[in-house]
């Protein structure tokens, strides 16, 4: 299945049944009144999220949803019956947007979590509700409200305890296939994962994990290039990042420079992120001599000044996974208890992650303005009709 982090799609929800204008007319009863009923409400427009899904490809080809009208009134105070909510299933991790107002509407962070993004119209109201002493006739009602409708932006950040972070070909695919039952592609030539990867670690019956294989970055990554805005917003939700590094790269580029690169493009694209805690993992360690190999990475660990834990492995031989994939599990472990029993370090970590979504939040409305402008600027230049196209330069963007 294809891998789609990024949908536009339209809800509009129900609109409300009409009131209905009435009177009684029976035998012997031959001005019984008014008796017109009301009609029902539109049904609304339900995100859900679904721990099934983990792709947004489904609303690549489904882009529009609209939920059922509610029935009009009638007479004998018959109600009209109310349309029924349209729930629309979404992958956990899913943040939604509105593209016209640019307003971060919600993140579906649960299972089964519900969020209302278009509210069915009110049921208009029969002339029964008029009637008086004074107006024994009414000829009037309500009437019923239209559905709402709205433009909406999805966007899908995976739902992972740890994530990969290292240039290409580092090995994180790799690492990931060694230690789950995840099967990305994997290959001897940079870019080989072009979408991210979740895989389920397992140490015991109950006792796992999630992983999240996320695409290499390059350097400007921070800025959009080689798209890693749309991939450094998958690490955001993680609770700890592995810092994968090549140490003996097929091109003889320097390990450190490269890690340094990926360091840097996090303090640009996050304060926040770069701060939360990051393991070093030096990959591919069986490529290098065994005499030298030591005083190599020695090197390495000092040119970074890297203070948190260092675990040295080889992915493809299976070597020092295992030990990193039970200190991995060890550190959830100890961080959930903490926050279940120290009131204290759970309000720190709700903090850090308030302000790593209000980070994402303010990126994201950045970039919706952006496009919001972009996209002005065109209708703008493509109603003026006095113009010679060999006064322009072709521009062609490239989009995945």
């Amino acid at each position: 299945m294809q891998f789609v982090d990024e949908a536009s799609i339209t809800v509009e929800a129900g609109n409300g049944g009409s009131g209905c204008v009435s009177f009684r007319r029976e035998k012997f009863v031959p001005r019984g009144g008014p008796d017109g009923g009301d009609g029902g409400h539109g049904g609304s427009v339900i995100l859900v999220g679904d721990e099934s899904l983990n792709t947004l490809i489904d609303f690549k080809f489904q882009r529009f949803h609209k939920a059922p009208n509610g029935q009009p009134g009638r007479g004998s105070q018959m109600n009209g019956r109310k349309g029924e909510d349209l729930i629309v299933q979404v992958p956990v991790g899913t943040t939604v947007i509105d593209v016209e107002t640019l307003e971060v509407i919600g993140d579906i962070t649960a299972v089964g979590q519900e969020l209302k993004v278009a509210q069915g119209g009110r049921r208009g109201l029969g002339n029964v509700h008029f009637k008086s002493s004074t107006n024994r006739t009414p000829r009037q009602s309500v009437p019923s409200g239209d559905g709402e409708r709205r433009e909406l932006r999805l966007e899908l950040k995976l739902m992972a305890d740890v994530g990969l972070l290292g240039m290409p070909n580092a090995g994180k695919s790799t690492l990931i296939r060694s230690v789950s039952a995840a099967r990305p592609k994997v290959a001897d030539y940079p870019f080989t994962t072009l979408v991210p990867n979740l895989g389920v670690v397992k140490l015991g019956v109950q006792e796992h994990f999630v992983m999240a294989d996320v695409p290499g970055l390059i350097e400007g990554a921070a800025d959009g290039a080689g798209l890693g805005l749309r991939f450094l917003k998958h690490l955001t939700r993680t609770r700890l990042l592995l810092h994968v590094i090549d140490v003996a790269p097929f091109d003889e580029s320097d390990p450190v420079e490269s890690a340094e690169k990926i360091i840097h493009e996090l303090e640009q694209y996050s304060p926040t992120l770069a701060e939360s805690p990051r393991w070093l993992v030096l990959n591919k360690c069986d490529l290098v001599d065994d005499d030298t190999r030591e005083a190599m990475l020695e090197r390495i660990v000092e040119r970074l000044s890297w203070e948190g834990p260092i675990f040295r492995i080889s992915a493809i031989a299976g070597q020092g996974t295992d030990e990193l994939v039970q200190a991995v599990h060890r550190w959830l472990v100890e961080q959930r208890r903490l926050e279940q029993e120290d009131e204290d370090f759970a309000a720190r970590t709700r903090a850090v992650r308030e302000r790593m979504e209000a980070e994402a939040v303010a990126r994201t409305e950045a970039r919706m303005a952006f496009m919001a402008g972009r996209k002005r600027r065109d209708e703008d230049n493509s109603d003026d009709d006095d113009f010679d196209d060999d006064d322009f330069d072709v521009e062609v963007e490239y989009q995945p």
